[in-house]
């Protein structure tokens, strides 16, 4: 089982509202238009309706705290973006005990959809479970490689567009993104002796070009 074979991206379910009409200036504009955005990224990757509202209502009441005008129209959706997926980590981390995130089975899409895994039960409970420990463990790592690991796998962002948005290069992200999934493959492997599911995601890397990494220039 590896990433690519488990979908990341999931179709969520009915929208909640924007917010109440209790401020209209530039931030609640922004909100409104990118509301949609921000619940699918909390939703993908929280994988539960509940928590994304909170996700939802947490950026509502962050915006509030930022001067009316101070956020650029342009640069709006990526900015709330990133704050959904940060807010979503936040959220993962401040649980203590590990619990199974509630997935509704009826409304998850494949990226990249494989038929083997859509036919075979087995196999997509496999997913799904897969899907659940990789949640847990992305509480547990580095908030930037967290961020950068959501948007690869969560949102499909491209190593070459995660560089930009997160000021960084290209190389940076792959080198981040290779040691990151030898880490989440290890932590699979410790609840797994079988290690079937952790060595799918050792060799993700190996397989998309945009993944690889010349392993003489990984600082050591």
């Amino acid at each position: 089982m590896t990433i690519a074979s488990v979908s990341m991206t999931e179709g969520p379910p009915a929208v909640p509202p924007a917010t109440p009409d209790a401020v209209v200036d530039g931030r609640q504009v922004r909100f409104e238009e990118h509301h949609r955005l921000i619940f699918h990224t909390a939703y993908r990757v929280t994988g539960n309706a509940s928590d994304a509202e909170d996700v939802l209502q947490t950026i509502f009441l962050r915006l509030l705290n930022r001067p009316p005008e101070s956020l650029d129209t342009a640069k709006a959706g990526g900015y709330l973006r990133r704050a959904a997926i940060n807010a979503s980590l936040d959220l993962l981390r401040s649980r203590k005990r590990s619990r199974l995130v509630a997935l509704d089975q009826q409304v998850l899409e494949e990226v990249g959809p494989s038929s083997a895994v859509e036919s075979d039960p087995v196999r997509r409970f496999a997913s799904l479970e897969l899907r659940d420990r990789l949640r847990r463990e992305l509480a547990n790592v580095n908030p930037r490689a967290a961020e950068m690991f959501v948007l690869r796998y969560f949102e499909g962002y491209r190593n070459s567009e995660i560089g930009p948005m997160l000021g960084t290069s290209r190389m940076t992200v792959a080198v981040t993104l290779h040691r990151l999934r030898k880490r989440l493959a290890a932590a699979l492997a410790e609840e797994d002796a079988a290690g079937a599911a952790a060595g799918g995601l050792e060799q993700e890397g190996r397989k998309d070009p945009e993944d690889q990494v010349e392993t003489r220039r990984v600082p050591q």
